[in-house]
């Protein structure tokens, strides 16, 4: 037999900070706000141990061998961003498109953001039981 499957998108109650089960929606949302203000708000305590060498001069290139291998690892059969390009589009330019994306890549590193990229929002949104983090650029959209 096979079972209807449809896709959960609440819960129906959820344990409090105090330990009351809350079965409401609107004590449910408060709590999930409450959790959410309170953990990425908080200050983390740490020693200011960190230590790194200085390092002045020029940013290391992105070597042309490396981008292609990061072509090759794209996920294909994705649909496209903002920007309407996909993994295959970019790799059946083959040459072409790996030396344009090597220079987009190279610029950033160097400080050269793309003027559309500058006014950008980050937006928190849960998927599953882990924060996601969705950067959304004019002009083109990344999404972690």
């Amino acid at each position: 037999m096979v079972k209807e499957r449809q896709d959960i998108t609440g819960s129906n109650c959820l344990k409090g900070v105090s330990g009351d089960v809350i079965v409401d929606e609107i004590g449910i949302k408060d709590s999930w706000k409450e959790y959410m203000e309170k953990l990425l708000n908080e200050e983390n305590e740490w020693d200011h141990g960190i230590s790194a060498e200085v390092r002045e001069g020029p940013s290391d290139c992105i070597r042309i061998g490396e981008g292609a291998a990061a072509l090759k690892k794209m996920k294909r059969h994705k649909a496209p961003g903002l920007s309407g390009l996909t993994a295959e589009m970019i790799q059946a330019t083959e040459v072409i498109g790996t030396q344009w994306l090597l220079d987009l890549c190279s610029g950033i590193v160097k400080g050269c953001i793309p003027e559309d990229w500058k006014s950008s929002m980050i937006l928190p949104f849960t998927k599953g039981k882990v924060i996601q983090w969705s950067v959304d650029l004019t002009g083109g959209g990344l999404h972690c």
